[in-house]
């Protein structure tokens, strides 16, 4: 007993190493939170369709002070949940009851080899022992505090219970099972948003007709292989996340409901619940942010009496966006040059044409006018490409043409859209064969000013005229 007192000691002295480090990285985290609620005022961002023109003004010292020591006092709180975390887990781990209760046998090469092993675990390729002064360790540890609020007991229990979870459902193991068949249209990966979190789409419209879904989840065999799918997935997106000081370290996770059944659909209700409660219960604030678009009206209003049970913290990391808001909401998290195209972005797949380096313009239509837009083409011999998207609507028309320079040619209508198809992208090319421009007009008839995204490049290009004399 005495050397393992001796062995806590010592890990808890080599704890003491980053504590330093970790009180920058709290000062760090409570500045940045103290700047965005003073900027923003800490908007809910519940429900997208409600936007909100607020006057900026400046805020009495007293208040700031206030708002100051509530953060400082905050800080140390969680500083001190973090630190008594730390020690708790080592304790676990030398003890031999980071999985549950301690074991019966004290002492003997049984137990040494036993708490040698645990010594060595790992959560998400991160070794949980604190001493071990591994950079991600903390980052870790701080997902299960953040979760329970900072309830140290409650985060050792919740961490002991995903351990023991994972290790009866083989989930360090379930990146070999081959799972993928039947599932490939429901989940991909695309890109990462603004802050750099890796983008999911999970497609909930794959299910939408009777026969997919029984094909699918017709028997608690198939219904038990999906969730193991769901967990699959979920560990492949872990391996794109790093846990390092100023890492990414969770994701952002589309929804797309479009055409998905409704709530009559009890077995698609019963495996989204148990995905959503394994997902809170053993992945802790690994999802930065879910957003649920193309709602319908049946789950927009049953998600409007369920938010009211739920905390303020719970409901700010859900974003709804109704059928005509998808494309607005979307722009805000992810830049356009990484939104797929059938969201109302530029991203398409196996692209040649533009990479996600291409300069995106803005342009403001107002209402019930016209907008102009001019693109230079002054080389001849070149294919000008061009992508563009309305945010937000499918009532703008608009034309494209080219312009030549000279007074004497004659102008090309390219395009003449009477109303372009809501929530996509749309892309045109045009050879140049003489100096000019191309100009594209939009209409907004409507009595509310939209927001038109564009980008443009050019091609060197050989004419077929001239392959074909060849």
């Amino acid at each position: 007993m005495g050397k393992k007192r001796e062995n806590i000691n010592k890990a808890k002295e080599s704890g003491k190493v980053q504590d330093q480090n970790m009180a920058n990285l709290f000062d760090y985290e409570i500045a940045l939170q103290v700047q965005e609620g003073h900027e923003k005022g800490c908007p809910s961002q519940t429900n997208s369709d409600q936007e909100t023109d607020e006057e900026t003004f400046e805020e009495p010292p007293s208040v700031r002070e206030d708002r100051l020591n509530v953060a400082m006092r905050m800080k140390e709180r969680k500083f001190r949940a973090l630190v008594e975390f730390r020690c708790r887990v080592e304790d676990a781990i030398l003890g031999d009851y980071l999985f549950g209760k301690p074991s019966n046998k004290v002492g003997g090469e049984d137990n040494a080899k036993a708490i040698e092993q645990l010594k060595e675990i790992t959560l998400w390729g991160v070794p949980l022992m604190p001493s071990k002064r591994h950079g991600g360790t903390d980052i870790v540890l701080l997902k299960f505090l953040e979760a329970k609020d900072y309830k140290v007991l409650e985060a050792l229990e919740m961490l002991q219970r995903t351990l023991k979870w994972r290790k009866e459902f083989k989930a360090d193991e379930i990146l070999e099972e081959n799972l993928v068949p039947g599932f490939e249209n429901l989940t991909y990966q695309n890109s990462r948003d603004k802050d750099g979190h890796p983008v999911y789409y999970n497609v909930y419209g794959a299910l939408k007709d009777q026969q997919t879904q029984f094909r699918i989840l017709g028997s608690e065999e198939k219904r038990e292989k999906f969730l193991r799918w769901r967990v699959q997935y979920m560990e492949k997106a872990i391996k794109e996340l790093r846990f390092q000081p100023g890492g990414t370290n969770s994701i952002v996770q589309i929804i797309d409901m479009k055409h998905a059944q409704g709530p009559t659909t009890k077995e698609l209700r019963s495996v989204s619940r148990k995905s959503w409660k394994l997902f809170q219960d053993h992945y802790p604030h690994l999802i930065h942010l879910n957003i649920i678009i193309n709602v319908p009206l049946w789950y927009y209003i049953s998600h409007t009496f369920s938010s009211r049970l739920k905390t303020q913290r719970k409901k700010s990391k859900i974003v709804i966006a109704r059928p005509g808001k998808v494309t607005s909401t979307l722009l805000k998290f992810i830049p356009p040059e990484n939104l797929p195209v059938e969201y109302g972005g530029f991203k398409r797949d196996n692209d040649d044409d533009f990479s996600p380096e291409d300069k995106v313009s803005e342009v403001t239509v107002r209402a019930n006018a016209f907008e102009h837009i001019r693109i230079p083409a002054p080389q001849a011999g070149v294919t000008m490409v061009w992508d563009l998207t309305v945010v937000g609507s499918c009532d703008v028309s608009y034309k494209e043409e080219f312009i030549p320079d000279d007074e004497g040619s004659y102008k090309v209508l390219l395009q003449n859209e009477k109303e372009k198809k809501k929530g996509e992208g749309v892309r045109n090319s045009f050879y140049i064969s003489e100096p000019g421009k191309i100009g594209i007009t939009f209409d907004n008839p409507l009595l509310k000013k939209k927001k038109v995204l564009y980008r443009y490049k050019t091609k060197p290009t050989v004419p077929i005229y001239v392959l074909n004399k060849k």
